[in-house]
């Protein structure tokens, strides 16, 4: 899972990248340019932790998720005359999973906003505009290879020439209307025509509003599919992320702060995401697995090695409360709580599971 936190230069990109990744990279101005900094970081799940309490495994893995800062990205509204997205840019945002939108909301005169203002409202419409802009472009490039396509003949069935030219023709409409291609519903069929387009309206999106310390987040409403709104105070969640464990809890007591914005935004972007974790267990090792939600118990099984997907033959499963009221995979077995689950089986949020393959 790799997301992009992406916003207008001088609204805090760095900082919350630092406060989900707890860096320390410089919070200074790029002046523009392309940048990409990327960091790995272990998803805080306290059924891990019990469950290497439990089993005292050699090694213990979490799930990780990817963060990207990217540095770059201007709005359409800047008035700088340049029309769309660089190339390199454009690659970089169409490969991610998703989007940490930061909107400024805080005043600091040591650091003037470009536009000479703060306006959280003026700036989210302004790089909204950029990504739908540039979806727009492919959409109306993509229309016009089709017609070409339909004038030649000889290539592709018709019928499935004109079903693509619909669903592009309302992606248009749609962009036209200042409406994200997120908000649209697609079937099944038609997703299959989209695979390697990464229209960036489509991504999810966590819109983070960056606030001052103590300050009250603006009233701003966000009512878009596949998109959630989460106020942070970004430099002090950039402090506590910093501090030890220990001294990091006696700030929060003393803020009111009850979770660190690290673990808020990394639940919200698995509920946009539509992700869930599942757990493999022994005396080797305990381990958490990122799986979609709905996966089969053969695409979970796939997760863990393409071997055990090619020679699944059952799943033994558990839920997570049972194996723990239980006290281990022995008292399970002996209460008759282990499942034996087939392919077809959707595997739940934070089961565990044992893969029985043909080798």
């Amino acid at each position: 899972m790799r997301l992009g936190i992406i916003g207008l230069p001088q609204s805090g990109k760095t900082t919350i990248f630092n406060a989900l990744t707890r860096g320390d990279q410089p919070t200074t101005i790029s002046g523009g340019r392309f940048e990409v900094r990327t960091a790995m970081i272990e998803v805080p799940d306290a059924r891990v932790e019990r469950l290497s309490a439990l089993f005292r495994p050699q090694k213990t893995t979490y799930a990780k998720v990817a963060y990207a800062d990217i540095a770059g990205l201007e709005g359409s509204n800047n008035g700088n005359g340049k029309n769309g997205l660089s190339g390199s840019l454009l690659n970089q945002l169409s490969q991610l999973d998703g989007f940490v939108h930061v909107v400024r909301c805080f005043e600091n005169p040591t650091v003037p906003h470009p536009a000479g203002s703060v306006d959280p409202r003026r700036d989210l419409l302004a790089l909204d505009s950029e990504l739908a802009l540039s979806d727009l472009m492919m959409v109306e490039r993509r229309l016009e290879k089709l017609t070409e396509e339909r004038k030649k003949g000889g290539g592709r069935d018709k019928a499935l020439i004109e079903r693509e030219t619909a669903l592009f023709e309302s992606f248009k409409d749609a962009l036209m209307a200042d409406i994200p291609l997120r908000d649209l519903e697609i079937s099944p069929e038609d997703e299959k025509s989209l695979t390697g387009f990464g229209f960036l309206t489509r991504k999810p999106v966590l819109l983070v509003l960056n606030l001052s310390d103590g300050q009250e987040p603006p009233a701003i409403e966000y009512p878009h599919q596949r998109s959630a709104l989460l106020p942070l105070q970004g430099r002090l969640e950039m402090e506590l992320a910093q501090l030890p464990p220990d001294e990091a809890q006696l700030f929060m007591l003393e803020f009111g702060i009850q979770e660190l914005g690290l673990q808020r935004v990394i639940r919200l972007s698995y509920d946009l995401l539509g992700v869930q974790s599942f757990f493999t267990v022994g005396e080797d090792e305990v381990r958490a697995w990122t799986v979609r939600r709905g996966a089969s118990a053969v695409e979970a099984a796939g997760a863990i090695h393409s071997d055990l997907q090619k020679g699944f033959i059952r799943a033994e499963v558990i839920s997570y409360e049972d194996l723990i009221n239980l006290g281990g995979l022995a008292e399970a077995r002996a209460h008759g709580r282990l499942r034996l689950e087939g392919k077809e089986y959707v595997v739940q949020d934070g089961e565990i599971m044992h893969v029985r393959f043909s080798g």
